[in-house]
């Protein structure tokens, strides 16, 4: 009897295994036809169409860089709400940033808006509980998502990564930064962080909502919905954009998709930033395409700052190809760099909680603006080249000549490449 029970636990821990480690739906497997350039308007008809909703004109775009310029500018948009606020987000930790924004989120729910909160349970671990008890007293609602449960075992790996604020459907943030100290300050030291966010106004909006309602619906059963979640928005800028998503079970190879589709249209540039830069071999191939053909392709990550080492080993042992291909690659010095930005031609950007390795890729739950937009793409160059003034370039010879203890704990966090 005694045989049999044990059998069947090691049996159960085996099926949650790899249940867990599955990337879920079938991956992409082959190489993208490369049809069009960017600059070509099938280019942005395939993009709209493929990903999820169609694109949209009319919008207004605002770039805020660094924890200085980010919160105050989130705040803000808190502090202004007349109707519903809708906020989920992956890291949510201790700390004045926290309590800050827990503070004006109370608050707005005291005054009798309508606040939704949706947490990451692994990512808000960190987070005062004071803070959740702050939020439910005065009338929000928080929930926390994927909280282990026997009956959801196997969704253990499935973490909510997006960063959407919306606020009365009308302004919507997103981008990079989670709640916690690190993203304070100004990347003045190891202990501030580099990063970026952005504040968009126009129709887009409704999809940052509709994104939101995607994983609130799973979390909590309740269907948001009405005009005070999503009002007309009427034009308020030139700028065409659109927001989507993706899931492992839903969707999942999306963000890959837009990342293959865009480098496979780039003609003259890209400019990728990466907090987390561990690109599988079709996605490596791509890339490699595209700098052989000409495109000048620079890719900017964390440097020896980094909170996850193992991430940066796996990295460095996938550049071989790339540096031979003539890619740039530049490790950010000051601090930890956690930027995800991608820039083809000065035309495409494309911004959200999508880091360029396989658990972005097919195991989280990732969203992404897209924004089709010349001279905002300009901007974006603009403060990528001021990032790598403060990086350092890591040539081919430079790579070929690491020491050997480097190149065997590449190898070896190379093996979790599908979990990083």
């Amino acid at each position: 009897m005694l045989t049999i029970v044990i059998t069947a636990v090691v049996t159960l821990i085996v099926v949650l295994v790899i249940s867990n480690l599955s990337t879920g739906e079938k991956k992409i497997e082959h190489n993208i036809e490369r049809l069009y350039r960017s600059d070509d308007p099938q280019f942005v008809r395939s993009m709209s169409l493929l990903l999820g909703p169609p694109v949209t004109s009319g919008n207004r775009f605002e770039v805020l860089v660094n924890g200085d310029r980010i919160f105050p500018s989130m705040l803000d948009g808190i502090r202004s709400a007349q109707h519903t606020i809708t906020f989920e987000t992956f890291i949510y930790w201790s700390g004045e940033i926290g309590e800050q924004v827990a503070s004006a989120l109370a608050e707005k729910a005291r005054a009798g808006v309508a606040v939704h909160v949706l947490l990451d349970w692994v990512g808000s671990s960190k987070m005062d509980h004071r803070y959740l008890k702050m939020l439910s007293d005065a009338g929000a609602e928080v929930f926390r998502f994927h909280k282990p449960h026997w009956t959801g075992l196997g969704r253990m790996n499935d973490r909510t990564h997006r960063k959407l604020l919306v606020i009365d459907g009308r302004i919507g943030f997103t981008g990079g930064v989670g709640i916690a100290p690190e993203w304070t300050g100004n990347a003045e030291d190891p202990k501030h962080w580099r990063d970026t966010h952005f504040r968009i106004a126009g129709p887009a909006v409704g999809h940052m909502q509709a994104v939101f309602m995607d994983n609130w619906i799973k979390a909590s059963g309740n269907v948001l919905h009405g005009p005070h979640y999503f009002p007309e928005i009427p034009p308020c800028g030139e700028g065409v954009a659109h927001m989507f998503s993706s899931s492992p079970y839903g969707g999942s190879d999306d963000m890959q998709l837009m990342y293959l589709m865009a480098i496979t249209a780039a003609t003259d540039t890209i400019h990728l930033a990466s907090a987390y830069f561990v690109p599988d071999k079709l996605t490596i191939n791509a890339i490699v395409e595209a700098a052989r053909r000409g495109v000048k392709v620079q890719v900017l990550t964390p440097g020896q700052r980094i909170d996850t080492h193992t991430v940066r080993e796996a990295s460095r042992a996938c550049w071989g190809d790339l540096l031979r291909a003539g890619v740039e690659m530049y490790e950010y010095q000051p601090t930890m760099f956690h930027c995800k930005l991608l820039v083809v031609d000065e035309y495409l950007v494309s911004v959200g909680s999508t880091n360029f390795d396989s658990r972005s890729f097919k195991l989280n739950d990732e969203a992404n603006l897209n924004i089709y937009d010349r001279d905002f793409a300009k901007q974006q160059t603009a403060i990528f080249a001021n990032d790598l003034t403060k990086s350092q370039r890591i040539t081919l010879e430079d790579w070929l000549h690491r020491s050997t203890k480097e190149k065997l704990i590449e190898k070896v966090a190379a093996l979790l490449d599908s979990q990083l």
